[in-house]
């Protein structure tokens, strides 16, 4: 079993997947939205570092979106290895910015809060936990960055390349009971994980019964084999792609979970 963490996967997932969740910090929690509030133009942060697939989010006063918009501010966090992007993820690194003067006090400002919050519900404590509604922002969050993640080790990872040439093309769908519906999109072996509400039924699903069910399973505090066992996890469609999916995932786990 391959076991080595390759940086450059760690990177695209920090980039993708978990400043990916940024969309779905501001449109759950009120202080998020808040820093956003005095705005003045449209922002887009660009993050580039060699080896690694550029990631860009636009900010507003009415959220974050991913990908450049024309019109906007522009930022560019440069990074000098995909090892210093990933220290920037875990606040033990500083990147190198270019921008103009409005550019660099949005990251010192707005940009550095989100930044907390992010990390705040992605690692919450006991205590943070203890509040149910911070312990369901936390969980959504957190399966959004799981199935962004999926994509990204899919299509980067030694292992996950291998597992997803053998997946067919076609939507895989992550559901948590009637409320979210999280896509994963199939195309030659490719792997993008969709953001737009899905407009057709997938090929197969992975089916977690509540938010308390996908988090247990998530921050590996069940199995998901053991949940599959007592019903709380359920598989429909096409199996096999589902089998190895599942295989990507628990590779996803390991990148997490470092």
């Amino acid at each position: 079993m391959l076991t080595e963490l390759d940086p450059r996967v760690t990177a695209h997932i920090n980039a993708h997947a978990v400043l990916g969740a940024l969309p779905v910090l501001v449109a759950r929690v009120p202080e998020a939205a808040q820093a956003l509030a005095a705005l003045d133009k449209p922002t887009t942060v660009l993050f580039k570092a060699p080896g690694v697939a550029e990631a860009a989010y636009t900010f507003t006063r009415e959220g974050v979106t991913p990908g450049a918009a024309a019109g906007a501010r522009k930022v560019t966090l440069r990074f000098t290895s995909p090892a210093h992007l990933n220290r920037m993820v875990d606040g033990a690194a500083q990147p190198i910015p270019f921008g103009s003067p409005a550019g660099l006090r949005f990251l010192v400002g707005p940009f550095s809060e989100l930044a907390d919050l992010l990390g705040r519900y992605l690692r919450p404590g006991p205590s943070d936990l203890s509040d149910p509604e911070f312990a369901e922002t936390s969980t959504v969050m957190t399966l959004h960055v799981a199935a962004a993640a999926i994509a990204q080790v899919a299509n980067h990872d030694r292992s996950g390349r291998f597992s997803a040439s053998m997946v067919p093309d076609g939507e895989v769908a992550l559901e948590v009971g009637d409320q979210i519906d999280l896509r994963l999109r199939v195309d030659d072996s490719d792997f993008a994980f969709v953001r737009t509400a899905p407009s057709a039924p997938p090929r197969a699903a992975l089916r977690f019964a509540d938010l308390t069910v996908a988090g247990d399973v998530l921050a590996g505090r069940a199995s998901a084999l053991g949940s599959i066992c007592d019903g709380t996890l359920g598989m429909r469609g096409y199996i096999p792609m589902l089998d190895n999916v599942s295989r990507i995932l628990d590779r996803v786990g390991h990148y997490l979970g470092d």
